[in-house]
């Protein structure tokens, strides 16, 4: 589902200075794993999630997601492969405070044709209820708890029916008891969708969830199959 292929990320700070926040990592992801990710901060996790999901351009290498080269594509064929196939869940929840929690999880269908839109409104509900906030849906994002907001997050992710669900940190500001209650979360919905998961983590503890670690630092793999 995910390959990459000798992968570098290089960014330039100054005109003598550079970061290589990732470099040569070759990975390959298969459909239906729930790969967990370890690492310090600053080892190139998040890059490589960005990296998976087209959002960052490699330095050199290719990244194959569900067998296309994603720099081979046009910025229009990239978008649409992405909204069509990706759920992203990042770091912090980026809720819209002005809209309902039902509205939120509906967002993403304004980034698909007309005729491929889901009935918006019942297709928000039906993940709300499979992330048990259905009661929520009427509510705004800051009368909410922060695992609460991540649940929404993890919806509107889910809203496309993606084949990948990226996982940016997403515990990373809960406490231990509601950070269990999210990876619990995260396993369900592997479990009963057979969703490709890729999360990233800071915490080894949660390793447990997934059905493959992987270990970065300093940019490189430690541990590939």
């Amino acid at each position: 589902m995910i390959a990459f292929d000798k992968v570098t990320k290089i960014y330039p700070l100054t005109r003598d200075m550079r970061v290589t926040a990732v470099h040569d990592i070759s990975l390959q992801v298969s459909p239906g794993e729930f790969v967990v990710v370890t690492g310090r901060s600053g080892s190139g996790k998040t890059t490589l999630l960005n990296l998976a999901a087209g959002l960052t351009q490699p330095t050199s290498g290719r990244i194959l997601l569900d067998g296309q080269d994603l720099w081979q594509m046009s910025d229009r064929q990239r978008s649409l492969l992405r909204a069509q196939k990706v759920g992203f869940v990042f770091q912090f929840p980026s809720l819209l405070p002005s809209l309902t929690v039902q509205e939120n999880v509906a967002l993403p269908a304004i980034f698909r044709p007309d005729d491929a839109r889901p009935d918006a409104s019942d297709r928000a509900r039906k993940l709300l209820d499979q992330v048990g906030l259905a009661p929520k849906a009427g509510v705004y994002p800051r009368q909410l708890s922060a695992g609460q907001q991540q649940r929404v997050v993890i919806a509107r992710a889910l809203f496309n029916q993606p084949e990948v669900l990226l996982a940016d940190e997403p515990t990373s500001d809960l406490d231990e008891q509601t950070e269990h209650e999210i990876m619990d979360l995260f396993a369900q919905i592997h479990a009963q969708t057979g969703l490709t998961v890729v999360l990233v983590t800071h915490t080894t503890q949660l390793v447990s969830y997934g059905t493959r670690a992987v270990r970065m630092a300093e940019g490189q793999l430690l541990s590939t199959p």
